[in-house]
């Protein structure tokens, strides 16, 4: 017999986990290509692309195969099945391409040290015009859309006209220098300000007290030290995370979440 001639519910069950298999493929290879390519950790996590995820998933592996389990008949001629699949992979593959580059537009490009503190940047960060000036004035460290995430050091300019409006721009919700990657330096370069930045837990303003014990107390399960120069926030669009260095080498021991 035809999957056609089946008995109702098994056929309507087969189509289902067939539907599901195909969805659960494409939705992996996805997610997967950006994950392992940009949104590794930290990135995922101070992105915050929770909310994306969630509407991708429940489309293509909960809301697409559950309607396609609802039309499935045996008694349905294969020609209109066939089109009333065909219309719900179509939403199904909108869905996922619409997640797909809104993940792609927002993936993180760099980690940047700036000032005293880490932060995220994501390639809507940077518009056209400060993408056009680093061509000219820093190619080396302008990505290839190829290119994964780099670690880097994002210091205000020396100019002080240019410093000033730099600052005034970030504190009236503007651009700040992490956004201009004209300015970028490799990270090595920036150790030493790093170094000068370094705080104990307990002196970091990101935390609340109760993150910073259970911060201190995931340093301590680590073998880390709570009472040194050590530590520094890193930012993005998700909670700070907690970045632990050593002191010495300045080599990064471990990045914690508070909660």
């Amino acid at each position: 017999r035809t999957i056609l001639q089946e008995r109702p519910t098994r056929f309507r069950l087969k189509v289902l986990g067939l539907h599901l298999l195909a969805s659960a493929v494409a939705l992996t290879l996805v997610l997967g290509t950006l994950y392992l390519g940009w949104y590794r950790w930290p990135g995922w996590y101070l992105a915050d692309v929770l909310q994306v995820v969630t509407v991708l998933t429940g489309v293509d592996l909960a809301v697409g195969p559950l309607l396609t389990f609802v039309i499935a008949r045996s008694s349905k001629p294969r020609r209109v099945l066939t089109r009333d699949i065909a219309m719900i992979v179509a939403v199904q593959l909108f869905a996922l391409i619409y997640g797909a580059v809104s993940l792609w537009n927002g993936r993180p490009l760099y980690y940047a040290f700036s000032e005293n503190v880490l932060q995220l940047v994501q390639a809507y960060d940077i518009d056209a015009h400060e993408w056009a000036l680093a061509r000219q004035r820093n190619a080396e460290l302008v990505p290839h859309w190829y290119d994964l995430p780099r670690w880097i050091w994002a210091p205000l300019p020396q100019d002080s006209h240019e410093r000033d409006r730099i600052v005034t721009s970030a504190i009236t919700g503007g651009d700040d220098v992490i956004s201009m990657p004209q300015y970028y330096k490799r990270w090595e370069q920036g150790l030493p300000a790093l170094r000068e930045q370094l705080k104990r837990v307990d002196d970091l303003g990101y935390f609340s007290g109760s993150d910073k014990k259970a911060l201190k107390e995931r340093m301590r399960a680590a073998g880390l030290a709570t009472d040194q120069l050590n530590s520094m926030a890193f930012t993005g669009r998700g909670p700070p995370l907690l970045a632990v260095f050593e002191p010495a080498s300045l080599k990064m021991k471990a990045i914690f979440k508070a909660k």
